[in-house]
This record gives structure tokens, C-alpha cells and sequence, in this order.
């Protein structure tokens, strides 16, 4: 039995934690034996057995000879090509089939999902925002569905960036039909298509609420373009919300039952954008202080286009030193918010935050007003990171 084997059999066992599956796969592996008694050994119970052994062995036939062709890869939890992000969230899979390009897997995403039944002004900003997202250096990762999703792939493809599909079928049995040619345009211009199940898994209705989690897991933030109060990108934003990622809602027009979905996630938190820079710059938007040492003078490059928000994200000098009372500043937004709500919610003594907000008016983060502080700029000397606030 291949390691590869080993892995697929282990990912039809029922109530398997993913890191409970990596002593596993180690221990089997090093026996070498895979008969009921190993398995009970390494902590299977007798119906996780029956799931290993009795896996549908066509169906697994079928994965391994498929994972024998070009750019297509078996993605396991632990492995190097295994998302960070994604084995963060509760029940993350534990197995990946991709095609495509791996390494996109761990590039800096934004998800980008909505309603199937569009309207134009849904079909025109999911165009702008992907396009815009292209701009800022992310990823755009959604499910190949019909609609919007359908749409931001397109969109991503004709700025010449990359996306990542996520399907709810196995990657042999493509669905929906109609976006078979969307599929092979995502992989020509190298981008990624990935799933959790068999290659040959049929397009069940149960994998798709399932499906989503991987669309939110795998990335930074969830932006629900259009949405129906019954449309399953809520499912997408209800994961991203448990998962601890940022969830952005374009609203429309009053009355278009396609933006009631949208405008209910903003009254529930979810943050307003009206444009593409507003989520490269929450997202971007983690702070760090650098110190007043003296730098040797470069010569410097000359560079046509400023840097791209997910650049920013994953880049961080060796110099580079926390802001200090980051976790205040955090909750100080751009509109007037009082002391006690900000130490309420970071969960510090008020004279103790006091204090804090006044060295960061100092500094020039933020201002008092009637009411208490805003904040007002991100300096010049202050550069984003990959820590979200």
C-alpha cells in the first residue's frame, strides 16, 4: 500500500481529527501492515476500521491512477503544500486533490462568492472588484459555481491574474458543465483547481456547504458580492466568521432582492466596501513601527508601480518592531469611538488605555474629539504586515 493510498483511505474515516491522522499515517507506515489489528493499535475505533478497508476501491483506483498525470498532486495536512490558513480552521480536510499550479495554494487569497441568480450591477462590481484584487497582488479563490463565482473567475483571467476554484465534486466529474472550458481556461493561465473528494465523486448537494469552509479557509477574507437572504454565499460568510477571517459585503441597490443577503451581513458587522482598495487596505492594514536607525544610503531602483497590497501582507523587514499598543489602536476606528468602548473591547482597565490612546495621539495615529478618538492616517514609516488588526 503507497503512502498516497494510505492517505485517501484515511480520509473516508468518520470523526478523524487531522492531526490525530498524521501519527497515524507515520505509524502504519513504518509497520508497514494495515490489517484491523495496526489499526486498532494507532486509536481507530472498529467503524473507522470498516471506513478504512472499505473504502470503494474503484473510486480509489481511480484517484491514484488520475494523481499519475501532469500537474496534478495529492495535498496532504502537514505537507509543505498545505495552506496554513486552511489547517487553522475546525475540521480542516485532510486530503487535497489539486490540478494546476500547487504553490498557489499558499499566495495571499481573497474570496469571492455570491448569489447564482445575479443581476448586472452584481455582474459589473464583481468585474471591478476582482480586477482590482488582481491589482493588489491577491488570488482570487471561489467555487466554479454559476453566477458570481462564475463571474470573478472570468474577471480575474482577463486581468491576467490567477484564481483558485474550489469544487464540491471530485476533479473528474467537473461541475457545473457549463464552466468545463472556465475550468481548463483557469488552468491554462496558471491557476488551480482543488478538492476534497475522489476524482470521481459525483456533484452531491451535501458538498457544497462542506466545500465552502475550504473557499473561506483558504483565505484572508470573504467578499460577498450579491446575495439572496437564502443564497448559500451566507454559508461561505457564516464559515469565514467561525473561522476568524474578515467578511466584506458590497451593498446595492434598496429593494434588489439580490442585495438583501449583503445588506443583512453589513447590519450583522460585516464591513461596507465600494471599492477594491478598501479590502487591500483592511487587509493590509496590521502595523509595524520602525525604529530611527540610522540606514546606509542604497542606490535604488527605480520601480514603475507602487507595491501590491498582498506584497505587504507576506513582506517584513528584519528591522521591522511591533507598534506599540497595536491591540488599542486596533480598536479605534475611523469614526468616533469613546474610551470605554475601546478599552471594553481590549479588554483592558480604562486609566490603563488612557494612557495608550494618548501616546498614539502623540504619534499620530490618532486624534481626540468630541466623544472621544478617530482614527486619522498610517504614516509613511509605518508598513503593513501579515498581522491583521
Amino acid at each position: 500500500m503507497t503512502l498516497q493510498e494510505v492517505w485517501i483511505r484515511l480520509s473516508a474515516v468518520r470523526r478523524l481529527d487531522a492531526g490525530h491522522a498524521e501519527g497515524i499515517i507515520r505509524a502504519l507506515f513504518c509497520q508497514g501492515h494495515y490489517g484491523p489489528s495496526e489499526l486498532f493499535s494507532c486509536g481507530l475505533n472498529a467503524e473507522q476500521i470498516e471506513d478504512f478497508r472499505n473504502i470503494n476501491q474503484q473510486w480509489l483506483s481511480a484517484s491514484l491512477n488520475w494523481l499519475e498525470g501532469d500537474s496534478r498532486y495529492l495535498v496532504t495536512f502537514g505537507c509543505a503544500l498545505y495552506p496554513p490558513l486552511l489547517a487553522q480552521i475546525p475540521s480542516p480536510p485532510l486530503i487535497l486533490f489539486a490540478e494546476g499550479n500547487p504553490d498557489l495554494l499558499l499566495s495571499p487569497q481573497i474570496a469571492m462568492v455570491g448569489s447564482r441568480h445575479y443581476s448586472h450591477y452584481g455582474e459589473q462590481y464583481a468585474q471591478v472588484f476582482a480586477g482590482g484584487l488582481v491589482s493588489s497582488g491577491f488570488t482570487v479563490t471561489s467555487g466554479l459555481a454559476m453566477g458570481i463565482d462564475g463571474i470573478s473567475h472570468k474577471a480575474t483571467l482577463e486581468a491576467q491574474g490567477k484564481t483558485i476554484a474550489v469544487l464540491g465534486s471530485g476533479l473528474m466529474k467537473r461541475y457545473p458543465s457549463r464552466h468545463l472550458m472556465l475550468a481548463d481556461s483557469i488552468l491554462e493561465q496558471g491557476g488551480a483547481l482543488i478538492s476534497e473528494h475522489l476524482v470521481t465523486a459525483p456533484p452531491l448537494a451535501a458538498n457544497f456547504p462542506r466545500r465552502n469552509r475550504i473557499i473561506s479557509g483558504l483565505s484572508a477574507g470573504v467578499l460577498v458580492v450579491e446575495a439572496t437572504l437564502r443564497s448559500g454565499s451566507l454559508i461561505t460568510a457564516r464559515y469565514a466568521l467561525e473561522q476568524g477571517r474578515e467578511v466584506f459585503a458590497l451593498p446595492g441597490p434598496l429593494g434588489s432582492p439580490t442585495s438583501e443577503g449583503t445588506h443583512w451581513l453589513i447590519q450583522q458587522g460585516a464591513y461596507l466596501v465600494t471599492e477594491p482598495n478598501d479590502i487591500a487596505e483592511h487587509i493590509g492594514s496590521g502595523l509595524t513601527w520602525f525604529p530611527t536607525l540610522p540606514i546606509p544610503e542604497r542606490p535604488k531602483a527605480p520601480r514603475d508601480k507602487p507595491p501590491k497590497a498582498s506584497e505587504a501582507i507576506i513582506c517584513a523587514q528584519e528591522c521591522e518592531v511591533e507598534l506599540p499598543f497595536a491591540d488599542v489602536l486596533a480598536n479605534v476606528e475611523y469614526e468616533v469611538t469613546s474610551v470605554d468602548v475601546v478599552a471594553e473591547r481590549a479588554g483592558q482597565p480604562v486609566p490603563e488605555v488612557v494612557g495608550k490612546l494618548l501616546e498614539l495621539e502623540l504619534a499620530g495615529w490618532i486624534a481626540a474629539v468630541s466623544g472621544g478618538y478617530v482614527r486619522i492616517k498610517r504614516a509613511s514609516h509605518v508598513r503593513r504586515t501579515n498581522v491583521l488588526i
